[in-house]
């Protein structure tokens, strides 16, 4: 999969050209009760290395990139590497936690051994305690990043699947050389739509927008805080006005990123906020393995529009139509093509494009589906999970979006130095939900009393 192999190589690229940087994506499981004795949490760790060979596995770079990176097993491997423990000051509240985390995501793993942790934080408040797993982005990507946790918690029935399942094809030699013909073929038309099609997102990324201090250099400190909402509720408003949750989500942070600018006395301009959303290109059936298939679109953030509902639908249109546009397809076939290539010379340009300044793109935001299951550490009930990512190549906030059961929680990133007001897009996000919810409320029962009427 050297198309996986070149997004590996490019995470860590980052990580080299800008010191700063961490890479490391990280979840936070909030859980009941007291916390687990080494001996517990050993026994769980253990569960997830039978399931996931990945855990045990670090990377090796070949000399000058020449060929694609390996994943070789740590003959060394000792799992106390990958386990610390922390303690809260009192009293615990979910502000000294999102201060560690913060601090968490300073911190660069080690490339010397597998690209993962493990920190147990004890006396949170509410007789509850954390479970914060970090691995970096060149290991696994989101929604692989959810498995790796729900490998560590306690089955609900046998599960014997230690590993992906690989269906072997069939063709036969004249099958493979007739199906290799055809690709021959096929691949230079291919690749010149994809390029047709993805040109204005090159352009998004390298054209300079307006300033905004939204986009610069990065500290090497981090900010971290959440935004809680009930899942339930940004249903009815996606229903309501016939978008998806995704949209809502998404608006609800153009909202947030509009009284941010406000505050700091910038005045929003239309279609000049780009923001990255990634785009899962994962098949349904390898969603148990712990790579990156993720591809992205860029998008204007409309944060020039006051209306929430204008801002929502303003929003959908533009998803939409970069959905339609088959952005993330062509991205994917570009990646596959480039597999046709000597390694050494795509490695190269990957690097030249992590280490353009990027001055176009001020804001990423990312959803990840979470379990709709209740998930147990020991008997212990997860009660929350709250996503951390990244910010790198400039951007100074990101924000991931994770459902799990009825919750949907924001976990948003910013650069210490220069996003002393995080906060105003927590509760931003938060505020503009419960607008929306409003009027999504009201317009219900519109359409009620005109039915009644008629």
């Amino acid at each position: 999969m050297t198309d996986s192999r070149l997004l590996e190589t490019g995470f860590m690229d980052i990580e080299d050209t800008d010191r700063q940087v961490s890479l490391g994506i990280g979840t936070v499981a909030i859980v009941d009760g007291p916390p687990p004795s080494p001996d517990d949490l050993h026994e769980w760790l253990d569960r997830g290395l039978r399931r996931q060979p990945r855990l045990r596995q670090r990377i090796r770079r070949r000399v000058f990139d020449l060929r694609a990176p390996v994943w070789e097993t740590d003959t060394h491997f000792d799992l106390g590497h990958h386990i610390r423990w922390a303690a809260l000051p009192g009293p615990g509240r979910d502000t000294e936690l999102e201060q560690l985390i913060a601090n968490e995501l300073t911190e660069r793993l080690d490339r010397d051994h597998p690209l993962w942790t493990v920190v147990v934080v004890e006396r949170l408040a509410g007789d509850r305690w954390a479970l914060i797993l970090e691995a970096h982005h060149t290991m696994l990507d989101g929604i692989s990043e959810i498995t790796l946790l729900e490998s560590f918690c306690d089955p609900v029935a046998p599960d014997h699947r230690e590993g992906p399942t690989v269906t072997r094809s069939r063709l036969g030699y004249a099958g493979r050389m007739k199906k290799a013909a055809q690709a021959s073929v096929a691949l230079p038309g291919s690749a010149v739509r994809a390029i047709r099609v993805l040109a204005p997102v090159l352009y998004a990324v390298i054209a300079p927008a307006s300033d905004s201090s939204l986009n610069g250099p990065l500290g090497r400190r981090r900010r971290y805080t959440i935004a809680r909402t009930h899942l339930p509720q940004v249903r009815e408003v996606a229903a309501t006005f016939d978008v998806t949750v995704n949209d809502v989500a998404v608006a609800a942070v153009a909202a947030a990123y509009r009284r941010l600018l406000s505050g700091r006395g910038e005045q929003p301009v239309p279609a000049d906020l780009r923001i990255v959303i990634p785009i899962s290109t994962r098949e349904e059936n390898r969603k148990q393995v712990l790579d990156n298939r993720v591809s992205a679109m860029i998008a204007h953030l409309p944060v020039e529009i006051d209306h929430p509902v204008r801002r929502l639908m303003t929003v959908h249109e533009q998803i939409r139509h970069h959905r339609a546009r088959r952005e993330a397809d062509y991205e994917k076939s570009l990646l596959s093509w480039a597999r046709r290539l000597p390694f050494g010379l795509m490695a190269r340009v990957v690097r030249l494009a992590v280490a353009f300044p990027q001055r176009g793109v001020v804001t990423l935001a990312t959803d990840i589906p979470g379990p709709q299951r209740l998930l147990t550490l020991g008997g212990r009930t997860v009660h929350e999970l709250w996503p951390c990512i990244p910010i790198a190549m400039r951007i100074r906030t990101s924000v991931a979006v994770l459902s799990y059961r009825d919750q949907l929680t924001f976990g948003i990133t910013g650069d210490y130095d220069t996003t002393p007001d995080i906060h105003t897009l927590s509760s931003g996000i938060t505020a503009e939900i419960a607008v929306l919810a409003a009027h999504a409320r009201r317009q219900r029962e519109t359409q009620a009393a005109g039915n009644t009427l008629r």
